[in-house]
């Protein structure tokens, strides 16, 4: 694609791109449609030096989609649409280490999370992105074939419920009300994206439980490949947070992983996520 209205500097050939010399408070109708474009086409963008307030943050993300208030993580005072993602300088573990997907464990999945920095670590705390396009196409076609009869079982439960809360101090000062950790669905494995067109794998480590039809056991196997063969770096791009940067990412195309290398600091974020639509495959 060309884009005219900014400059595209992709951060590798696989996924992910910076957008230039756009200001996301004062973003016009054309822009935002070649934003939404380039958002399809490289599965996550990013965004340098955007001072937002949290209103301002809001209506950015109202001028993409409705908004998904988050039934699990804290929210920021006043401001019910925005997770607070935040590690402590005393914690040990942060929010989002392991590969997953935003939501998909709901019928219809996050279509994308904007992440917005507020506090940063001097070094460390960088986000890697995984493109689920390119996992998907270098499948085999045997591969290809097998996962197009398959569908997935994904559930919240595996995150936050009672179960695997209990015990974790600091878990529970970050998430909340494990008793509504009760969505649990099924998505094709292969999903058509709904923008770009493309096929792309849709499971992930965090989530998805096993395969529709299968057991656990048997599932194991086939998803513990697909999950160690697609954040291959050939798939993959790394993002280094400064403060006021925007990360905006698709969560039917992209998983993204949280680094937890900063200990001794304080890093908050402010995430908001959009609803999606149905998948199809």
């Amino acid at each position: 694609m060309q884009y005219n209205r900014f400059k595209v500097q992709p951060l590798t050939p696989a996924v992910g791109a910076e957008i230039l010399d756009v200001d996301v408070k004062s973003i016009d109708d054309d822009t935002l449609a070649d934003v939404m474009t380039a958002f399809a086409e490289f599965g996550v963008i990013f965004f340098r030096d955007q001072e937002l307030t949290e209103d301002q943050h809001i209506a950015f993300a109202e001028r993409i989609g409705t908004i998904n208030i988050n039934r699990f993580f804290s929210r920021v005072d006043g401001y019910p649409m925005i997770a607070e993602v935040l590690k402590e300088a005393t914690d040990k573990r942060n929010i989002g280490s392991s590969w997953h997907s935003d939501h998909s464990y709901d019928k219809q999945p996050a279509m994308g999370s904007i992440l917005y920095a507020k506090q940063i670590p001097p070094i460390g705390g960088d986000t890697l992105f995984a493109s689920m396009n390119q996992a998907y196409e270098n499948l085999s076609d045997g591969l290809k074939r097998t996962l197009h009869g398959l569908r997935a079982i994904h559930s919240s439960a595996q995150a936050f419920s009672a179960d695997v809360l209990e015990g974790d101090e600091e878990a529970q000062r970050k998430f909340h009300n494990p008793g509504l950790a009760t969505q649990e669905t099924s998505h094709p494995m292969i999903i058509t994206h709904p923008l770009s067109g493309r096929k792309s794998l849709f499971v992930n480590p965090d989530f998805t439980v096993r395969i529709d039809g299968w057991s656990k056991q048997e599932s194991a196997p086939l998803l513990n490949y697909l999950y160690k063969y697609s954040v291959q770096p050939a798939f993959s791009c790394r993002f280094r947070w400064q403060k006021n940067s925007i990360a905006f990412w698709d969560n039917r195309a992209v998983w993204h992983s949280a680094l937890n290398d900063y200990h001794g600091y304080r890093r908050l974020m402010h995430r908001i996520t959009l609803n999606g639509c149905d998948l199809t495959n």
